[in-house]
């Protein structure tokens, strides 16, 4: 009787470890994907050089992705569009209303 209720007991023990550990990491995950803890800082200058690289005003372009990318902590891939990758750097916009970022 005594073993029963031990493995009973430890089996619980384990279960709740799972849970939490799985909790965890859906948090994790969550947060995010929308941006609001970022796993690592990433290379705001090396990310916007690769996407300001084609642009006809380069040094304008940097440093609005520049701006973008310290705040959101993200550049979308390639060059033009992509945007939809990091719904931060896509919702920044301008006192006027347009995007801020390249």
């Amino acid at each position: 009787m005594a073993i029963i209720s031990r493995a009973l007991i430890a089996s619980l023990l384990v279960s709740l470890l799972l849970m939490q550990l799985v909790e965890a990491d859906h948090q994790l995950m969550t947060s995010a994907s929308k941006g609001t803890l970022p796993l690592k800082k990433i290379d705001c200058g090396g990310a916007c050089a690769a996407r300001c690289r084609l642009s006809s005003r380069p040094h304008l372009c940097k440093r609005a992705c520049g701006t973008c990318c310290a705040r959101c902590n993200c550049v979308p891939p390639g060059t033009a569009g992509n945007q939809e990758m990091c719904p931060c750097y896509a919702s920044l916009t301008t006192h006027g209303g347009r995007r801020k970022c390249p």
